[in-house]
């Protein structure tokens, strides 16, 4: 399946000049889908001063022909919605339809940022002096490093790629091991829609290898990554050596709130949206589940009369609701962190294993927990599964205060019908993103991002793209 692809170098796909591959695993079968291409140092090299000169290139294209080229990239994504879709499958395990969800918001994606070139705005300012005036304007930042994540490969390439693409930079993508191949399609499209050779380029293999002699290139300015605090501070502090940009989105580990003036049954369904997709493998996934003790039980067992009715099985087919979990590893983790939670003192009230007659893949069970107290390591590591810890709280001011006594600060979610309420809740909340009634949080036109260590710098809207523009001022005297 891979053999079209390999190294994305000058606007071709060429084999590594090693001839180096590796396996990728169909999680749904543990069967090997086929062979990626594996960069060495020099591939990294040939990138660098290929990104170097499509740099020099777009930079110089007009925006509104950059924004003609992106639309066409989104357009394109549409069109081989099918395509793209399979490969998220086949990589990933998570059910079909939402590899076709993830593919029209890359759409979507592309859509707002070809748009976002034509709005890069500088201002002029009077001087101090009569004949002096105070030009500000905005220029690219250069050639921008995008690591992606195997948990979206499609989503979080096309944030990063599209931004750069709108704000005159270049773009070397580095995916994950485990999702070349999604990766590698969504680049042969910005080829196929007219983005010049040098501009945007691929390296596949070793992440934490390629990440290395990336950051440790004169010719990266800007580095992008979405993916784990602990890996997100060791590219930060290399990146502090070459005083390189970089946007972070990190972990995440999300409370759910709900008081008691809700309707349970739109709640849940929202629950079961928002903490199921992608089986829990989302940096936003609610994972901390506080409800008011006054409704606690009734949520409960109506959460799990819900979650019993969800389809397990291999993503590919169209009735399966929950695909494996991606990687070996995750299985064992999450497994780990349900025996972990049980010998503290958590009850399992449904789940809490693998599904009977499954001989093959990484599946495993939704998982909902009751016990649970806020000093647990389920409440203080992030599950990046399908794990519902739920616990009670009595009052506004308790249910803020323990939400927000976390490390991390990417998203959280807010259920009442009290407009007060929900007002200050998102106001106290310490998250980059709340949603309030709607299990919705990240959208192309709006800026996503985290704070506290999950990191900084913003992804989507209209702020994005500041983080890939250097700031320039002229001072002009007009004799």
């Amino acid at each position: 399946m891979y053999e079209k692809f390999g190294q994305f170098i000058n606007g071709k796909w060429q084999k590594s000049i090693g001839g180096e591959t590796y396996d990728v695993i169909n999680p749904a079968t543990e069967e090997i889908i086929g062979k990626a291409s594996k960069a060495n140092s020099q591939d990294i090299s040939l990138t660098l001063e290929s990104a170097k000169k499509g740099l020099e290139i777009w930079k110089n294209t007009s925006p509104w022909e950059r924004s003609k080229i992106i639309r066409s990239i989104s357009e394109l994504i549409r069109k081989k919605n099918n395509i793209l879709s399979k490969w998220l499958t086949l990589e990933t395990g998570k059910p079909i339809v939402e590899g076709m969800n993830e593919a029209n918001g890359a759409a979507d994606i592309f859509e707002w940022s070809s748009e976002e070139s034509k709005r890069i705005y500088g201002e002029t300012l009077q001087g101090r002096l009569p004949n002096t005036r105070i030009h500000v304007y905005y220029q690219p930042v250069g050639v921008v490093a995008a690591l992606v994540p195997w948990n979206f490969p499609i989503t979080l390439a096309s944030r990063k790629i599209s931004t750069a693409l709108s704000a005159g930079c270049s773009v070397i993508v580095k995916p994950d091991v485990i999702t070349p191949g999604s990766v590698m399609e969504l680049v042969d499209i910005c080829r196929e829609a007219g983005v010049p050779p040098g501009v945007v380029n691929l390296l596949s293999g070793d992440p934490a290898f390629i990440s290395d002699k990336l950051l440790s290139s004169d010719i990266i300015k800007k580095v992008s990554i979405t993916g784990s605090t602990r890996v997100g501070k060791i590219i930060l502090k290399k990146a502090a050596e070459k005083v390189q940009r970089v946007t972070m989105e990190l972990s995440g580990h999300s409370p759910f709130i709900v008081f008691n003036d809700v309707d349970l049954d739109k709640v849940t369904d929202m629950a079961i949206s928002a903490k199921f997709r992608n089986n829990g493998q989302v940096c936003i996934s609610p994972s901390r589940f506080y409800i008011h003790e006054s409704k606690k039980n009734d949520f409960t067992n109506l959460l799990i009369e819900k979650t019993k009715k969800l389809k397990i099985g291999n993503g590919i087919n169209k009735d399966t609701i929950l695909g494996p979990l991606t990687t070996k590893k995750r299985l064992e983790e999450v497994e780990n962190l349900v025996e972990v939670t049980k010998k503290e003192g958590g009850k399992i009230l449904y789940g809490g294993k693998r599904p009977a007659g499954f001989n093959k893949g990484f599946f495993y069970e939704p998982t909902i927990f009751d016990q649970i107290k806020d000093d647990f390591t389920i409440m203080n590591q992030e599950p990046f599964g399908p794990l519902v810890p739920i616990l009670s709280f009595k009052d506004f001011d308790e249910v803020i205060s323990r939400a927000n006594n976390n490390d991390l600060g990417l998203a959280s979610y807010i259920y009442t019908n009290n407009l007060e309420k929900a007002h200050k809740a998102s106001e106290l909340m310490e998250t980059g993103t709340v949603a309030i009634n709607t299990p919705v949080v990240a959208l192309p036109e709006a800026p996503f991002g985290g704070i506290k260590q999950t990191g900084y710098g913003r992804e989507g809207g209209s702020m994005a793209i500041k983080d890939y523009l250097n700031i320039k001022y002229t001072h002009l005297s007009i004799n």
